[in-house]
Parts: structure tokens; C-alpha cells; sequence
């Protein structure tokens, strides 16, 4: 089931996020979120985006969200997509699900554009944002540093409203 997350989340959300924290050059964030930490970015992004989950039982599997894209105002119809799904429940569909509920989320706020930033290489994660119609906009060389490797970043888009 998909549904609009809540603070109560937090701990579940910490448990799939900061093992790509901490294992994986996914994100670039190096030091495990708190759960009190993971509960304010849920309140600070619902004020004004969205943030899913998918739950079965009790237990989140996957969550994924909106966040501003830059602070100018200029930058207000744009936003970022993020998605993260339980390493054991990789494959089941969970992200494509996910992601789009968000999108059909973000049409209905009539935002123009998301934007995907990928930690490269990542074939997967390529292969997941051009399946729903992103395209490769831009790519900055060694722009990330973890676990003592240079990281590439790419930028795909998704254009949301006609011009």
C-alpha cells in the first residue's frame, strides 16, 4: 500500500536509508541519519511535497519523495526525486510503484520538472529514471568523494507540463 509518510516513519525509514549510507556510494551522505533527523526531513518536505511509502503490515518497504530543487524562488516548479526500497525487496516493483504515485503527485501540484541526480556509474538507477521518460541532461566529473573514490554525478529530467 502507498501512503503519504509520517513522523512516525522515522525509524523505518533510517533502517533501509543508512544502509545505503553506509555501504553504498548511492548517496553522498557518510554518517548513519538519526531517526529524530529523519522525522524532521518528513515534516520539513510535507509542508509543501510529497513523501510516500509503501508499507505491507507494519513494515515499510520503500518510500520516495519531492524536495526543492534550489532555494531561489525562480526554481519553485522544479524538484528533485528520490527513492529508496529495502535491499531484499529490490526488483518487485516497489520503486516503479513508488515513483509513479510521485509523479502523478507532483502532475497534480503542476510542477514543470523533476530532476534525478545519480551517483554514476549506476546502470540500474539510468535504466529506472529513462523508463519513466527522463532523459540525461548533464553529468559533472568527480564531484563526490566516499569511501576514498572520486564519484561522477549525472542529472536526469522529466519535463511534467508541455511549454
Amino acid at each position: 500500500m502507498i501512503r503519504q509518510a509520517t513522523v512516525s516513519d522515522s525509524t523505518q525509514l533510517c533502517d533501509i536509508y543508512n544502509q545505503y549510507v553506509l555501504e553504498t556510494t548511492i548517496t553522498f551522505e557518510e554518517q548513519a541519519v538519526t531517526s529524530e533527523d529523519m522525522a524532521q526531513r518528513i515534516q520539513d518536505t510535507l509542508q509543501n511535497l510529497p513523501w510516500l511509502v509503501w508499507e505491507e503490515g507494519a513494515q515499510v518497504l520503500g518510500f520516495c519523495y519531492a524536495s526543492k530543487w534550489k532555494g531561489r524562488c525562480a526554481y519553485r516548479h522544479s524538484v528533485e526525486s528520490t527513492v529508496y526500497v529495502r535491499p531484499q525487496a529490490t526488483r518487485l516493483g516497489i520503486g516503479s510503484q513508488l515513483y509513479r504515485a510521485l509523479l502523478a503527485d507532483l502532475r497534480h501540484r503542476q510542477l514543470h520538472t523533476v530532476i534525478g541526480g545519480i551517483a554514476l556509474p549506476n546502470v540500474s538507477s539510468v535504466a529506472f529514471h529513462e523508463k519513466f521518460g527522463f532523459e540525461k541532461v548533464a553529468q559533472f566529473r568527480q564531484v563526490g568523494n566516499k569511501f576514498d573514490q572520486w564519484i561522477d554525478v549525472g542529472y536526469w529530467q522529466l519535463l511534467l507540463t508541455e511549454r
